[in-house]
């Protein structure tokens, strides 16, 4: 049965007519003085009594029908706007003769707008006493039966619209994804940060080891990719004089969706001229933290049942400690058998062995990453892995790059920007000579190297994953839920 063979919806059509009929307009242009629902309740539900009627104060409120209980001439419903919900109390002889004959035509789901006045009922129910009625949007799809939220979770996902209207935990989950936003520019704002705009179409990917999305412009009949980071350009703008920069972007990536990934994802990335990655781990547990505060009015939140403690100073552990720790292995001492050895042993897709620092960061992803429970940063990681990182001023087999965990999962990423131009070429050149064995390895970006040529200064880069900070911060178990439309599989 196709969506318009739908019974319900052909009454409802029917209805639709039926208002056309009585010279109705369904779909009117304004409905203006809106009351805001949470803020009429808020002002009177504690002073009323029971049964007692205020009409001195009289409100016009607007929301979508969302339940309804007739009882002869009098009637009671519930209205929804986007701040909160409502009883409401009608008895149709006091409506004039369209307001009445409105609302004997009305469906759960339409959108109607009311004038009338505060009371609390018999019961002790703080509502509305309706005086006029007026259909605004009449609805031709039906609600989730009951009103119970969406179960289905495909359904939920295709179709935010339902889940959004019948779901309030689902609602305040996005609304706090826009507070941690808003929280992540005051932060950033108020350190002298300006807020940049970089390319979403870009002639050549960089910045992350992703496979991009590529297209094509006519226009100019060349090639071009869906930004996999924003990275190499706001460094050109750090090498032109702006010192603290930062984008909230998004980016695509085409690879595996799972409950940590989807390929279109909002990332927030900041560089700050004159720091390196040490200042910058002060800086992101700082804004982490700032954050969970602000938005959740802790330091402390719980994820799938576990408490989450993002109060400073969170622990430090490099790459190389947690595989002696994780993985039982010194990789000081191992051999590149014995290491790929470990990895087949833990679960490697790889058949044989490959490059070194290559190797010991999937041994450690392998059998650290699920342990990192609690605020940790990952440190001085292989300098395989990291073209546009700083060699490691300690050791010159690593570079200078943390990534924060929380719940076993990567929030981020971040360096002592490389901004030596020879090193940096001599990085390019080595990763543009593995793509043909890695997809996912850089082009060579001569632009991005003439830029570094002209001089950028000594610069920490931090990459936060916005999504995994609101899936900790609402404890929500997938990034499917804390994004409005993810991508999805077509259906027939």
């Amino acid at each position: 049965m196709s969506i318009q063979d739908n019974p319900l919806r052909a009454e409802k059509r029917k209805k639709l007519h039926a208002l056309r009929e009585k010279g109705i307009n369904p779909y009117p242009y304004v409905f203006e003085n809106k009351a805001k629902i949470a803020e009429v309740v808020k002002e009177h539900a504690a002073t009323l009594q029971a049964g007692e009627k205020k009409p001195e104060f009289a409100y016009r409120i607007a929301g979508r029908l969302m339940t309804l209980r007739m009882m002869g001439k009098a009637s009671f419903f519930n209205l929804q706007d986007q701040t909160g919900s409502v009883q409401c109390y009608v008895k149709t002889e006091e409506l004039s003769e369209q307001d009445r004959a409105a609302f004997e035509l009305i469906d759960l789901g339409d959108i109607v707008g009311i004038d009338g006045f505060v009371f609390k009922s018999q019961k002790g129910e703080f509502s509305i006493y309706v005086k006029s009625f007026q259909i605004l949007t009449k609805s031709l799809e039906p609600l989730p039966e009951k009103f119970h939220g969406v179960q289905d979770i495909e359904i939920k996902y295709r179709h935010r619209h339902l889940d959004l209207m019948t779901d309030p935990d689902s609602r305040k989950v996005f609304e706090t994804r826009s507070k941690i936003v808003k929280e992540v520019r005051r932060f950033l704002d108020d350190r002298g940060f300006m807020e940049v705009e970089t390319p979403t179409l870009q002639p050549l990917y960089g910045g992350a080891a992703a496979t991009p999305f590529t297209t094509h412009h006519k226009a100019l009949d060349m090639k071009l990719y869906m930004r996999i980071s924003p990275e190499l350009y706001l460094k050109r703008l750090i090498v032109g004089g702006f010192e603290k920069v930062y984008e909230i972007s998004k980016n695509f990536r085409n690879e595996g969706i799972d409950r940590t990934h989807n390929p279109e994802f909002s990332l927030l990335e900041y560089y700050e001229a004159y720091t390196d990655y040490n200042y910058q781990m002060k800086q992101f547990e700082e804004i982490i933290s700032t954050i969970a505060l602000k938005v959740t009015g802790s330091m402390k939140v719980t994820y799938q049942g576990t408490e989450i403690d993002f109060t400073p100073p969170w622990r430090r552990l490099t790459v190389f400690d947690g595989i002696r720790e994780y993985a039982k292995m010194d990789p000081d001492k191992a051999t590149d058998d014995e290491i790929f050895a470990a990895l087949k042993k833990h679960g490697t897709k790889e058949t044989k062995p490959y490059r070194r620092g290559e190797m010991l960061m999937e041994l450690f992803e392998l059998t650290a990453e699920e342990h990192l429970i609690q605020p940790t940063f990952v440190m001085d990681h292989p300098v395989e892995i990291s073209p546009l990182t700083k060699i490691h001023r300690r050791d010159k087999r690593l570079v200078e790059r943390f990534e924060p965990f929380a719940a076993g999962m990567e929030i981020g990423n971040a360096y002592s920007e490389l901004n030596d131009p020879e090193d940096q070429l001599a990085r390019l050149k080595e990763q543009e000579a593995q793509r043909g064995e890695d997809e996912e390895a850089h082009p060579m970006d001569e632009d991005f190297i003439l830029a570094i040529d002209a001089g950028m200064p000594p610069t920490g880069g931090v990459g936060i994953g916005i999504e995994r900070i609101v899936m900790l911060m609402t404890d929500r178990p997938s990034i499917r839920d804390i994004i409005f439309f993810p991508t999805m599989r077509i259906t027939k």
